[in-house]
């Protein structure tokens, strides 16, 4: 697809920011000619198909480059710099925008979204801070069920949205973060470059991110992307950060044919093995009081209505810990009002994504020195079906404290509802059955409350 041409250089407004005003007055003239003779955009490359060859500078050719009026500005002006690619590969992970407060570490990066990519898909949004820019994509996963990207600036901008990828990370939210920086020594012009670069930018997030990168060239940063929004995506989600070097933005695309973007695969959601869903389906059917008890089980409105069909075969009580909308609040079976009491009563209880499964059945009581009583009664049989037993993190302990279960499944809970309904509705006895039918007409719509 042909791109509207612009009228200006698109690489000059780096070089004049940088260079300052002095700059235009001391070369009008090339100044003229560039805004007289445009350069067009080049359309972003197909996924499938190689490079076209693109002439790289050698060291000789860059050190030839004319100097500006400020003899200090550390600028190379490229027509088809690194970070166009880097555009190629977001684009085809099918970002819908980009949250950030802009910032020279990526400035590159920045000028490619906007005229080489359109400012489209993803679309730059100017935040004031990084922990807003953070927070507006976990806001986002949180309604669309889609992860953002964000952009920070060098060791202060990861500074200033640790807060809020923590909060993402402790809601299990995906979110994908560019760490801008100056990698090597030399292109380090100013001792703001300098305070704001670092060896390993993410070691200071490294404890609450689900994987980090930092790749050295195109072909690297490409497989990164993808490998990144994979494994924000599957569950349990988290964020996940990638290092994003001035030198490979700045630098020209190399004349390497082999040079694309892979295509983007996300894996599956991880189910519970059938056995352990059949002896699940058999404690819950033979219960006299199944209790139900979900967390962050209902990912997608999907997931609501699984749970919906789940407590009315089961004609189960459900306690909503309200770590996702998972399930009405007006239904005849929701009971979190009583959480404790129908806890208490239960001879089977069906953990679903339970952040604390432990505080569930227990409670605490003494206030110098704590000490736990269970809630539960003797012979209680506890399931959990729990995609964070899949992943854990060792330093920061939101995952609290060990509690003992009869039968646990490291899997995703909405993943593994379908094949635990199915086997559940196999071995309903028939007084269930005429409950359900009395029952399940009258539930109200899945609507949310006025």
């Amino acid at each position: 697809m042909a791109r509207k041409k612009i009228s200006v250089d698109r690489r000059s407004f780096l070089k004049n920011a940088t260079a300052g005003a002095a700059a235009l007055v001391a070369t009008p003239v090339a100044a003229a000619e560039a805004i007289a003779n445009p350069q067009p955009i080049p359309a972003p490359r197909n996924a499938a198909a190689p490079l076209p060859p693109i002439p790289r500078r050698s060291e000789a050719q860059l050190a030839t480059v004319p100097a500006t009026a400020d003899s200090s500005a550390n600028v190379i002006t490229v027509d088809h710099p690194g970070s166009d690619f880097m555009v190629d590969a977001f684009k085809a992970v099918g970002f819908e925008y980009l949250c950030s407060n802009p910032g020279n570490s990526f400035r590159s990066l920045h000028e490619s979204f906007i005229n080489y990519g359109g400012n489209k898909n993803p679309e730059f949004i100017t935040c004031c801070h990084e922990e807003s820019a953070v927070g507006m994509a976990h806001g986002y996963f949180k309604i669309e069920g889609k992860p953002l990207l964000v952009c920070v600036h060098g060791t202060v901008g990861v500074q200033h949205a640790s807060m809020a990828i923590y909060d993402a990370f402790c809601d299990r939210v995906p979110i994908v973060v560019v760490l801008g920086n100056f990698g090597d020594a030399q292109t380090r012009a100013s001792f703001v470059n300098w305070t704001h670069s670092a060896q390993d930018p993410a070691a200071l997030i490294r404890d609450f991110v689900k994987w980090d990168d930092q790749p050295v060239t195109l072909q690297g940063f490409a497989e990164s992307v993808m490998r990144a929004y994979k494994t924000a995506m599957t569950p349990p989600y988290m964020p996940v950060a990638l290092v994003c070097d001035t030198d490979l933005q700045e630098f020209p695309i190399p004349n390497d044919p082999t040079l694309r973007v892979p295509p983007v695969t996300v894996d599956k959601p991880p189910q519970g093995d059938s056995g352990s869903v059949q002896q699940a389906a058999q404690w819950l059917v033979a219960a006299e009081n199944p209790v139900i008890v979900a967390d962050r089980a209902a990912r997608t409105p999907g997931g609501l209505a699984l749970m919906i069909e789940l407590a009315e075969t089961l004609q189960a009580a459900v306690v909503d810990r309200n770590g996702r909308m998972n399930f009405p609040t007006r239904h005849p079976l929701n009971q979190s009002e009583r959480g404790g009491a129908v806890v208490g009563d239960a001879d089977v209880i069906l953990g679903l994504e339970l952040t604390d499964i432990y505080g569930i059945v227990n409670a605490y009581y003494g206030d110098i020195y704590p000490r736990t009583r269970s809630l539960t009664k003797p012979g209680v049989k506890l399931i959990s079906i729990n995609s964070n037993d899949l992943y854990l993190k060792s330093n920061y302990q939101d995952f609290q404290r060990y509690q003992a279960v009869d039968l646990a499944m490291a899997a995703d809970a909405e993943a593994t509802l379908p094949s635990l309904i199915e086997e559940v509705k196999k071995l309903v006895t028939a007084d269930r059955k005429a409950c359900i039918r009395i029952v399940a007409p009258n539930s109200p719509p899945l609507t949310s409350e006025p």
